[in-house]
């Protein structure tokens, strides 16, 4: 599909960002609904402890593990998320719904595909990965990508024991090589610790009701 002709310039978040080949880009998929800063907070430090020059929040169609029932409009959360975005090197994309991806497997997919010389990593909360193996084709994911978990409140040691992290515990890697991970062949992934934000969009549209 030809992304750009069928959106058109004036709908940016529609296609797929510019991307050149070398470059470390993070993926950080979510409903972002809404960004917060905790988005912010994570994306810096994936910034800095994997060397990444850009890190690209997908904000998704809707989350086919979470109720879409309080999810508010694609052009709503694009416009927060862009607002959230304090750093020249986030980059707010909503190319999901222009190429009717719903699972996070089949955009890696299209991605790996169209930028082949790009060293995606994607990235992960903590607290996601405690629900990894629920993913659609989770090690679909792990087999294309190396994926750098980014500690949260009270996620970090239980995400050890997670499913997911038990079926991948050998290609685990050592924090202090976090700064390899895009250069690794996947699958290849690593925890890395932070200053940690109890942020959640659950928490924002709690207070918000």
């Amino acid at each position: 599909m030809n992304v750009s002709n069928r959106f058109g310039p004036l709908v940016p978040e529609m296609r797929p960002p510019p991307a050149y080949p070398g470059m470390r880009i993070g993926l950080l998929g979510g409903s972002f609904n809404p960004a917060h800063a905790g988005h912010l907070h994570i994306s810096r430090i994936a910034l800095a402890r994997a060397g990444l020059d850009r890190i690209w929040w997908l904000v998704t169609p809707g989350n086919p593990l979470k109720d879409r029932s309080e999810l508010a409009k694609l052009d709503q959360r694009i416009t927060g998320a862009r607002a959230v975005a304090a750093d020249p090197r986030i980059v707010v994309t909503a190319f999901e719904a222009a190429i009717g991806t719903r699972f996070s497997a089949d955009t890696i997919d299209f991605l790996t595909r169209r930028y082949p010389q790009v060293r995606f990593v994607w990235i992960m909360g903590a607290d996601n990965l405690l629900d990894f193996h629920r993913w659609n084709r989770w090690r679909r994911i792990a087999a294309l990508v190396p994926i750098l978990v980014i500690d949260r409140p009270g996620a970090g040691l239980a995400a050890l024991k997670a499913p997911a992290a038990a079926a991948l515990r050998a290609w685990r890697i050592s924090e202090h090589d976090a700064g390899l991970i895009a250069d690794l062949q996947p699958p290849a992934w690593a925890l890395v610790h932070g200053p940690r934000s109890p942020l959640s969009s659950t928490a924002i549209r709690a207070v918000s009701a």
